[in-house]
């Protein structure tokens, strides 16, 4: 055991002091030592409930012959950190807490995890920690938010922020938006909708890492207690199997991930946080293969902001599993890959039934019969940029006009509001890249304010930064490469006419190359925004969106 390292033999007499100074009996010692990963915090509503998951996976832990141990990972609320500086500081955080997971598994001799996450970045930095550390690791996160109500409809975070662009728009009296701001975020957990914590917890399911429910049981049901107590045994039985993260984690456990990614019409920061974890358990993930696997994967959900059902109701529905099920019948899963159960893919989702035919299309009638992700090219984003597919209306999956440019999100705030975008229009946002912002900012609040002043189904929108999972509309980021290191879209010039083809995955400037290279050699980087601490220290080492934003390594 690794734990023998701190707990066994004369030499570290020393060690086992200290854990007497803890509290810690010889009996603890003589168990393997598992770490419980616990982002708990009094600022994230997703995580002011891990204080009481945490007590359950550490019951679980000593009821299955464990010794646990809890240290904290940091999370940022990405929905308070949204439209200002904070927001710089969200992706970053992934990379942070992968690294503190790093040190201290590595550091106190662990035998094995339990990551307890539920926002947006410590879900990814969790996972990527587990496969760099590859011990045996499990995940259970805190659980959905559930939906809001205002007279009588199910609402979420995302029709809060809609709501500050009618209100701007004079389409929302005060006292409306008063009733939104009381009302959409009923209780505690990652905010109701498919937005990026909710779509992380249920890939978490999906490639083999968490138990059935992981993405979908609401935070306030007893239920989530029970599941955490299974965590916290079920690690015992993967310690003494040596099943581990990269086991689990393959190349083909990935291409599930992406599949059932499609089909649920998950947060665009899948994209760049699958990546990331298959860097860290040496796979590599190019974004390629996403259109391939779309282009074969029906899109089967609709949940908000794309739709009107939440995750409650995938939930009810039958969850992750269910969907995973509806993609078995045409064969679109590897079902022969270990997971976190200790069972294959396919004995897992062996009799999980749809219930709820709207909540989750049969396979046989789908929303789409391609993926609610595309990855598009062109002369804008020679490596790629991705769009939510399933959130984009109709009328804009198609779409030409001309660009309005801006080199930071407040500016281009300050024109939606103010009334200067009108319809066909197509708002370019940039140097907000990984790089650039530093930061790769996401960009809810210009989507919202879009989507609030009316102007969802005729503007549309490419940055290289990213969306909230929040986001709908024809929301293209991750233009990769990034305005910051002289990418194409540091070209664009206002006026210039961009053409968008969702369908066929292009997106072009409607400039020749002569005139593209002309301003190229003309181009001059800009001026870092932020030349001290963390952030500069990220931007100097960060890579593209398309490569998931990674750090490089020392030797690279």
């Amino acid at each position: 055991m690794r734990s023998d390292s701190v707990c066994k033999g004369a030499q570290q007499a020393p060690h086992r002091s200290l854990f007497n100074a803890l509290g810690y009996t010889k009996e603890e010692m003589d168990r393997p030592l598992v770490g419980i990963v616990s982002s708990y915090n009094e600022i994230v509503p997703g995580h002011m409930n891990l204080d009481k998951i945490a007590d359950a996976v550490k019951m679980g832990v000593a009821m299955a012959g464990g010794t646990p141990v809890m240290f904290p990972a940091i999370a940022v609320c990405d929905g308070i950190a949204m439209g200002h500086v904070g927001m710089k500081y969200s992706l970053v955080t992934r990379d942070l807490i992968a690294d503190s997971t790093e040190c201290m598994a590595m550091a106190h001799g662990l035998d094995a995890l339990v990551c307890i996450p539920n926002c947006d970045k410590n879900v990814p930095g969790l996972l990527m920690a587990a496969a760099r550390l590859n011990i045996p690791t499990i995940f259970v996160s805190g659980g959905p938010m559930l939906a809001g109500k205002i007279k009588g409809c199910k609402t979420s975070l995302s029709s809060m922020f809609e709501a500050v662009g009618a209100h701007a728009a004079g389409k929302m009296t005060d006292a409306d938006l008063a009733e939104y701001e009381e009302k959409v975020c009923p209780t505690c957990g990652s905010c109701s909708g498919m937005y990026t914590a909710n779509s992380m917890n249920c890939l978490t399911e999906a490639i083999g890492m968490g138990l059935k429910g992981n993405g979908t049981i609401p935070a306030v049901y007893s239920e989530r207690i029970r599941l955490a107590k299974h965590a916290g045994m079920k690690i015992m039985e993967l310690l003494e199997k040596n099943i581990r993260p990269r086991d689990i984690m393959t190349e083909k456990a990935f291409y599930n991930a992406l599949a059932v990614d499609m089909a649920l019409g998950c947060s665009t920061n899948s994209m760049l946080h699958l990546p990331a974890i298959a860097h860290e358990a040496g796979v590599e993930l190019n974004l390629d293969i996403a259109n391939e696997i779309s282009a074969k994967t029906p899109n089967l959900c609709h949940l908000a902001p794309a739709g009107h059902t939440y995750i409650e109701e995938l939930n009810e529905a039958g969850g992750v599993y269910a969907v995973m099920n509806e993609l078995n019948k045409k064969n679109l899963l590897y079902t022969d890959l270990i997971t976190c159960t200790g069972k294959t893919v396919g004995e897992n989702i062996e009799g999980c039934v749809n219930t709820n035919h709207e909540v989750i299309r049969p396979i046989e009638n789908p929303y789409s019969e391609v993926g609610g992700i595309a990855v598009l090219k062109g002369n804008i984003a020679p490596d790629s940029c991705v769009v939510k597919r399933s959130a984009v209306v109709e009328e804009m999956l198609v779409h030409e006009g001309p660009a309005r440019v801006f080199d930071c999100e407040e500016d281009a705030i300050d024109a939606i509001k103010g009334g200067k975008i009108v319809s066909g229009d197509v708002v370019v946002i940039r140097y907000e890249g990984p790089k650039g912002g530093p930061g790769m900012r996401e960009m809810l609040n210009p989507t919202s304010a879009i989507a609030g002043m009316g102007l969802g189904s005729s503007v549309a929108l490419i940055t290289d930064g990213r969306f909230s999972g929040a986001s709908r509309g024809a929301s293209i980021g991750h233009v990769s490469p990034e305005a910051a290191v002289g990418g194409p879209i540091a070209l664009i010039e206002e006026g210039d006419i961009i053409k968008i083809n969702i369908p066929a995955n292009t997106i072009n400037v409607d400039v020749s190359d002569e005139v593209l290279k002309e301003r190229a050699a003309k181009w001059q980087p800009r001026e870092p925004k932020i030349k001290t601490g963390y952030l500069a220290r990220y931007a100097a080492q960060v890579t593209s969106g398309n490569t998931g934003a990674i750090l490089k390594s020392p030797e690279k």
